[in-house]
């Protein structure tokens, strides 16, 4: 049994057929935030925010108070403050969130080795083979919520269901602090009443487009005639969409994650506009990328490069390289033509990334010669000085700049970038 309060928030309260729900979609709530609250209890009930403030500081995490002036994450700081003027603003600490993480996830691996996480926040769980020794699906989601409560004192929101999207989809409904059970017998009913965007991949523009043809909710696109469908958005999204809105998901749980690429990227303070400066941050984040993906023993066969103007117009630009590499000076090369192909004089430059994609292992490949072994032994010897001594005390010493300085003033990259004081110079003089 299942209600739903004034909002749009639904929970279980009380017995419910979960016999045929094995899945578990386990959400923290507001995770940065309530990380942050442990240690300042005298927000508790205020707008909090988490995020950069400097120049064009972004939200990463928002309270369930900020939420309701329509805050919410990826927001620019500024935005957020011009709704919600009376916010609190907290810096991150993603070393408590990642401490904390680790301990919530040794939670669910006491209850089924089947555990994938998502990301620092959320997994997915198969409970298939706990019931014996932990109970129902739903009695597991309860002691799951209990313990967290009790270990770490956060709280979770959590969904129970037959597949992975719909217990996706029934989280999300149960927030904050809240568990929905969707008995398998009742997958369609439950998900037919949701609106479009409750579909996995309907972002704004795809929600456009199927409001267009007068699909606003998932019962719309499931009975929608599937010809129609496929012309209204394509044949690749028609197939995953008509698939999700009659409940079918066949995706197991899986325990391990292949990343499907690697990237860094930088939005500054102010705008570039020196040719030097732009080529330097495209320096620095190719060698973020090259040093990620050899501590990942993986080499990439694509560079794609992420460009924001001034204007805030994004377009990205992908090269395929002959041989996969995790080379920084090849990164860099592929993606400094590329940034020749979109960058003129006088070009404002607001965001700049770079990422490695189609990845493979390291070593995979029947190359008969390397073209780029003496770069690759360089960076690979610096891997190991850093190390030792720490990140920062060997690198191409184009990102030395005067005051041991190193990226433009005042911008914010992703929270992967190290940011150590420089100590010394290898002499990289690309």
């Amino acid at each position: 049994m299942s209600k739903q309060d004034g909002s749009s928030r639904q929970v279980t309260t009380g017995p419910v057929d979960d016999s045929a729900t094995p899945i578990l979609h386990v959400d923290m709530d507001a995770f940065f935030v309530s990380v942050e609250l442990l240690k300042r209890p005298d927000l508790r009930g205020k707008p909090v925010l988490v995020g950069g403030t400097a120049g064009r500081g972004v939200v990463a995490a928002a309270s369930y108070e900020a939420r309701r002036y329509g805050v919410n994450s990826a927001m620019p700081m500024s935005v957020a403050l011009q709704r919600c003027p009376n916010a609190v603003v907290l810096r991150g600490d993603y070393a408590s969130y990642s401490s904390y993480s680790k301990q919530v996830m040794g939670i669910f691996e006491q209850i089924t080795p089947l555990v994938e996480p998502l990301s620092i926040d959320e997994a997915f769980l198969d409970v298939s083979g706990a019931r014996r020794l932990h109970g129902s699906p739903a009695q597991i989601a309860w002691t799951i919520r209990e313990r967290v409560r009790a270990e770490t004192g956060l709280s979770c929101s959590i969904g129970v269901a037959a597949t992975k999207y719909v217990a996706k989809v029934a989280s999300s409904r149960a927030k904050p602090d809240g568990m929905l059970v969707v008995p398998a017998a009742q997958t369609i009913e439950f998900l037919h009443p949701l609106p479009v965007s409750a579909l996995w991949g309907v972002g704004r523009v795809t929600e456009e487009s199927l409001t267009r043809v007068g699909l606003r909710t998932v019962g719309d696109v499931a009975e929608m005639p599937y010809d129609a469908l496929e012309r209204s958005v394509g044949p690749a999204l028609a197939a995953r969409l008509s698939r999700l809105a009659n409940g079918i998901d066949p995706r197991d749980v899986h325990t391990t994650r292949t990343e499907k690429s690697i990237g860094h990227e930088n939005t500054f303070g102010h705008d570039l506009v020196d040719p030097i400066e732009i080529r330097r941050e495209l320096l620095r984040l190719s060698n973020n990328v090259a040093v990620r993906l050899r501590k990942a023993g993986l080499v990439g066969r694509t560079v794609t490069l992420k460009l924001r103007y001034g204007d805030f117009r994004t377009v990205t630009r992908s090269r395929t390289l002959g041989e996969a590499t995790d080379v920084a000076r090849r990164i860099y090369d592929e993606a400094s033509d590329a940034l020749a192909e979109l960058v003129g004089d006088g070009e404002r430059v607001r965001l700049i990334g770079v990422r490695a994609e189609h990845l493979r292992p390291s070593g995979s490949g029947s190359m008969l010669w390397d073209p780029d072994e003496e770069w690759r032994d360089a960076e690979r010897t610096i891997d190991r000085v850093t190390a030792k001594f720490g990140t920062g005390a060997v690198r191409p010493a184009t990102l030395v700049r005067p005051g041991g300085e190193r990226r433009a003033a005042g911008s914010r990259t992703d929270p992967d970038d190290d940011d150590p004081a420089a100590t010394a110079a290898a002499g990289w003089g690309w």
